[in-house]
C-alpha cells in the first residue's frame, strides 16, 4: 500500500518555533482537553499525547490533523496526566534517578489500564459536540500514547474505525494479534526493528501500513521533535501526510 497520496493532503507550513495554537481548551469528562478542527466535522480523532503532555510540536500536529485533509476532523487531545506530565529532561534517562522517575511515572500516571478506563467517558462527552450527535472516531497515539491506541483497538473495541501509532513505546508484537481495525505504524530508528517487523506481521485482521522513518529519533512527530532542523521538519511533515492519507482511506 502506498504511504502517501498527495491528492488528499495539504499540510500547512510547519512552524519551527513559537507555534500559535489554532484550537482551544475545553473540559471533556473532567479532563482539560485540547480541541481543534471545524465544528462541522463529522469525524473525530482522539489523540493520545506522549508522556510529556501538551508540547507545541504535538499541538501543531493536532492542528495539522484537523484541517490538512480534504476530510476535516474534530481532534480531541485530553490531558490524561491532569497537569503532571513527565519531565522531558528525564528522557533518554542519563542517571539512575531519571530511570527511577520514568519507571514510577509509567506505573502510576501513565498506567495503561487507568488511561484506557477514561476513554469511554471522553468519547461519550465529546460526541455531544458532533453535528449529528456522534462522531466517527479514529485514535492516534505518540510513544506511550501509541501503546494506548493499540490497546484501545483490541477485541473489545466498538468505538474506533482506524488507529495510528507514531514512534510507539512498549511495542509488543503480540498486541497486534488483537487489533481488528486498520492500523498504521510509523516507527523511528530507535524502535527495535524486529519488534516493528513482527508487529506488522501480526496485523492480520485488517488493512495496515508500517513504515520506519530511518533518520528520525523516537518522538520526532511529537514533543522531542526539533523542528528547527530541516531534515526533522521535512520528516515531521511527511509523517503527518502519511497519517492523513491512511485515515483518508480507512477512517
Amino acid at each position: 500500500m502506498s504511504g502517501v497520496s498527495k491528492a488528499c493532503c495539504s499540510i500547512p507550513p510547519v512552524v519551527a518555533k513559537g507555534y500559535q495554537a489554532k484550537g482551544e481548551y475545553k473540559t471533556i469528562n473532567g479532563l482539560k482537553t485540547y480541541v481543534t478542527g471545524p465544528e462541522s466535522a463529522t469525524k473525530a480523532i482522539l489523540v493520545v499525547y506522549d508522556i510529556f503532555g501538551f508540547f507545541d510540536q504535538t499541538i501543531q500536529g493536532a492542528d495539522i490533523l484537523s484541517t490538512a485533509n480534504t476530510q476535516k476532523y474534530r481532534v480531541f487531545m485530553p490531558d490524561f496526566f491532569q497537569g503532571q506530565p513527565a519531565d522531558i529532561s528525564w528522557f533518554p534517562p542519563q542517571t539512575d534517578e531519571h530511570k527511577q522517575k520514568l519507571g514510577n511515572f509509567f506505573q502510576t500516571k501513565a498506567s495503561p489500564p487507568d488511561t484506557l478506563s477514561k476513554i469511554p467517558g471522553v468519547v461519550s462527552e465529546a460526541n455531544k459536540l458532533a453535528p449529528g450527535g456522534t462522531f466517527e472516531w479514529s485514535i492516534l497515539g505518540y510513544c506511550w500514547g501509541g501503546k494506548i491506541a493499540c490497546l484501545a483497538s483490541g477485541a473489545e473495541n466498538k468505538t474506533f474505525k482506524a488507529a495510528v501509532q507514531c514512534h510507539p513505546a512498549m511495542l509488543a508484537p503480540d498486541d497486534a494479534k488483537a487489533v481488528g481495525i486498520p492500523m498504521a505504524l510509523l516507527a523511528s530508528k530507535d524502535e527495535n526493528p524486529k519488534d516493528v517487523e513482527a508487529f506488522g506481521a501480526n496485523l492480520k485482521k485488517a488493512e495496515h501500513y508500517v513504515e520506519t522513518f530511518a533518520t528520525q529519533i523516537h518522538g520526532w512527530m511529537a514533543a522531542r521533535s526539533d523542528l528547527e532542523d530541516a531534515e526533522v521538519k521535512k520528516e515531521y511533515e511527511r509523517g503527518y501526510r502519511t497519517v492523513l492519507d491512511f485515515l483518508h482511506k480507512h477512517a
